[in-house]
């Protein structure tokens, strides 16, 4: 793979500033924020002075554990535009989350957020070795889900040549990246799989597409999930995490030079890691739920907000601002299996060791009798047909091995188990509602 590493000259001064100066540009900016939403958002007044604090009792970055979380169902609650900061004709573009599971979260940009916004993003894409002039090929999804349209801002930042293809139509995926040329690809990790299905299925060698870096996010992915897409494409696979509802794609990023968690852009966003159960703040290193106030965001400001993804908070790398390890789940995706909690996660990184198995997967939760069973759906490799049958008593195997509970596993032939084209639908849960 080639060497993608960003010139030092290319970096924002406040990626590599000293912790000092991030603190207290932080502070500053911190104490800004909690007097606009305090000032401009009903449910924060309120929630504030339920809690007895008021903005300025924040004199220190630790006095922000005073300030009590916000969460997702606070934003159902002022649906659509009660958490807005701003007047509505301030507001120049509005997302919204698909509303599947409930009341949809409607999040607004004011121009400036729209700028600060493409400035991470681009911060995130050049971070992960791509370049002015380089051709992004964005499978995202574009229209309310932020990702397509949030990477698109950052790549146009850069100076990128974007194409905005979205997710679906994959045959035409592979065409346009070969004809296109592109050399960056931003995908979901699991519909990456599906792209490289398809090259094969065009007797192409993914190996040598013009591709030299995939930058994944939207779902947790493994390590051994990231050798896979290296190997089969011969080109960088780094992390980039997000959420609408802190700003979108690109709080934080992977650099390209070391692939060891993902550089959250500290000038923007405060991280804070908590005791997913008691609230209580924890130290850096330490596992946890990740928490994020916005620094500088005007129509929409998060004063912390629980994410429920599952991570710890580790020193900077090849940028000064901290790290996120790669999140490993998230605390409302835990299966909880008689007495057992299993992430996802953790059943693909022992899929991805053995060698039979293609890396797609789903899990099946079902209620036999008064016990409930997990199903792992799994599909072998072309060449491997017949070697099904083993290859699922070694997966179970390793399951019951490693994370400690029994599965039953069945073993389709390739292209039995469902595609993603976008985020994948990893559990099926089939229980009876309590």
């Amino acid at each position: 793979m080639e060497d993608l590493t960003p010139s030092k000259d290319s970096l924002d001064a406040i990626e590599i500033a000293s912790r000092d100066e991030i603190s207290a540009l932080q502070l500053d900016r911190l104490k800004w924020s909690l007097r606009h939403a305090y000032d401009n958002v009903a449910h924060y007044r309120d929630s504030f002075d339920a809690a007895g604090v008021h903005p300025d009792d924040l004199t220190s970055l630790s006095d922000l554990a005073k300030f009590p979380f916000a969460v997702k169902s606070d934003l159902r609650a002022t649906y659509p535009f009660g958490m807005f900061a701003v007047p509505r004709d301030q507001v120049r573009r509005i997302h919204a989350s698909s509303g599947t599971t409930g009341q949809p979260t409607v999040v607004g940009y004011t121009a400036n957020d729209l700028d600060s916004w493409g400035t991470v993003v681009a911060r995130s894409l050049r971070a992960a070795g791509l370049k002015p002039g380089d051709v992004l090929h964005n499978a995202y999804g574009y229209g309310l889900f932020t990702g397509g349209m949030g990477i698109h801002l950052g790549a146009d930042k850069l100076g990128l040549a974007t194409v905005p293809i979205s997710g679906g139509m994959t045959q035409r995926q592979v065409r346009l990246i070969e004809d296109f040329g592109a050399t960056g690809i931003t995908v979901t990790p699991s519909y990456s799989l599906s792209i490289i299905d398809e090259y094969v299925a065009q007797g192409l060698d993914p190996r040598k597409s013009p591709l030299k870096v995939g930058i994944f996010g939207a779902e947790p992915w493994t390590n051994a999930m990231r050798l896979e897409i290296e190997d089969a494409f011969d080109m960088h696979a780094v992390d980039i995490y997000g959420l609408s509802e802190v700003m979108g794609p690109g709080v934080a990023s992977e650099c390209v030079e070391t692939k060891d968690g993902l550089h959250i852009w500290e000038d923007h966003f405060y991280p804070e890691i908590i005791d997913p159960e008691t609230g209580e703040v924890l130290p850096d290193g330490e596992l946890g739920e990740l928490v994020f106030t916005s620094l500088t965001k005007e129509a929409f400001p998060v004063i912390r907000y629980r994410t429920r993804d599952l991570t710890r908070l580790l020193p900077g790398t090849a940028r000064t601002m901290r790290r996120m390890e790669k999140v490993t789940g998230r605390s409302d995706d835990m299966i909880i299996l008689r007495g057992v909690n299993v992430f996802p996660t953790q059943i693909e990184e022992q899929l991805m060791t053995v060698r039979e198995l293609a890396p797609h997967f789903q899990l099946e939760l079902n209620r036999v009798g008064h016990k409930d069973e997990m199903r792992v759906k799994v599909e072998t490799l072309p060449d491997t047909v017949e070697l099904g049958d083993q290859a699922g008593r070694e997966l179970a195997a390793r399951v019951k091995q490693v994370v400690g509970v029994s599965v039953k596993v069945d073993v389709a032939a390739p292209g039995g188990v469902e595609r993603s084209q976008g985020k994948a639908v990893r559990i099926v849960d089939n229980r009876p509602k309590e």
